[in-house]
């Protein structure tokens, strides 16, 4: 005889069981492994009437936090069994974690490549979920499960944010608002103040700028990296666009802005650095020149002059060189509201 999981490829008999067991091949194929008691199937010449109706229990394959068992029933049908037609099977859970919010992460490396495989999982984990009064969703489809978003996007997920690597999605179960953060608000970035022992700045010009800021000689700026310190971010850029090696002082300036790129907010940080070469070597992807200027003709530069951030940044920077002023200095704490207890820096006055 014949069993046929609603649809997918069938198996013969003989093939589902062997003195007694059930054959590993079947089990993987429907992701479910039998009770013992499965030994009705074995061999060909199984006599069974007509529309007679089996009930077994399955368990699903898998951590026993993802196991849901689930009674199959299925009928067979036609002289000696010659067919036999599954009306209901266990479908296995998405693997998981536990989040401390009472929420879930699903697994991104243990997914299903079939997306009708996985429309199944989901509904069903989402009920298992909804049963265990979890909260908040969080699911991550790598580029490689791309075929995955189509699908839960259907089943009422809702896009959170994209990488180059993946999409995350998110789901929340409760009633009422969701109350799962969002995705980050702002960019960082930073620009370096660098003036030597002659009273000369380092200066760029940029390749591709607004057409108001053309001829503008302004200070190398630049986003941070992803868990980049602000001070190692304003040299690194420094470093990237001029050639120029530098040391840290001080933070002596930010700045707030809305709606800057990509209509997200932006924080940017002037750092005071210290030059310990010279030599100028320009990057020709984004400067299109670099020098020494010296600061009274940096200062007196029309755009810096004629624009009110510009001015009040350049100010600051003066009255610091001048002493009139103090700066921020990173320090090394541990916090405890810091959850993963790692040491991070934070910004404090000196």
């Amino acid at each position: 005889m014949e069993l046929k999981l609603l649809g997918s490829k069938s198996v013969s008999a003989s093939g589902l069981a062997h003195n007694g067991r059930p054959c590993s091949s079947f089990r993987h194929a429907v992701g479910v492994r039998f009770s013992p008691q499965l030994s009705s199937c074995r061999g060909t010449s199984s006599s069974v009437s007509n529309n007679t109706y089996l009930s077994k229990r399955a368990i699903a394959s898998g951590d026993q936090e993802s196991v849901v068992e689930e009674d199959y029933v299925y009928r067979i049908t036609g002289t000696n069994g010659a067919s036999s037609n599954l009306f209901s099977r266990n479908i296995r859970l998405l693997d998981f974690f536990d989040d401390q919010y009472e929420g879930v992460v699903v697994d991104p490396e243990r997914l299903p490549a079939n997306p009708n495989v996985f429309a199944s999982m989901i509904r069903l984990s989402l009920n298992h979920w909804r049963r265990m009064q979890k909260k908040g969703v969080w699911l991550k489809l790598p580029v490689a499960n791309a075929e995955l978003v189509p699908v839960a996007i259907k089943e009422g997920f809702q896009y959170h944010h994209a990488e180059q690597g993946y999409v995350m999605l998110t789901y929340w179960i409760p009633d009422g608002p969701s109350m799962l953060p969002g995705n980050a608000t702002h960019h960082v970035g930073v620009g370096g103040f660098v003036i030597n022992d002659n009273d000369e700045v380092l200066v760029v010009q940029e390749k591709y700028c607004d057409p108001s800021s053309a001829g503008l000689w302004k200070l190398p700026t630049g986003f941070i990296l992803e868990s980049e310190e602000i001070y190692k971010g304003a040299i690194r850029e420094v470093k990237e666009e001029t050639g120029i090696d530098s040391e840290f002082v001080e933070v002596v300036a930010f700045r707030h802005a809305h709606e800057v790129v990509f209509k997200k907010s932006d924080l940017f940080f002037v750092c005071i650095l210290k030059p310990v070469s010279s030599q100028i070597k320009v990057d020709d992807l984004e400067i299109q020149a670099a020098k020494w200027m010296p600061l009274t003709e940096f200062v007196e530069q029309p755009l810096i002059q004629g624009d009110c951030m510009f001015k009040k940044i350049i100010d600051i920077c003066i009255a610091r060189l001048g002493n009139r002023y103090c700066g921020l200095h990173p320090h090394k704490v541990v916090s405890a509201f810091d959850c993963s207890r790692l040491n991070f820096r934070l910004m404090m006055s000196w």
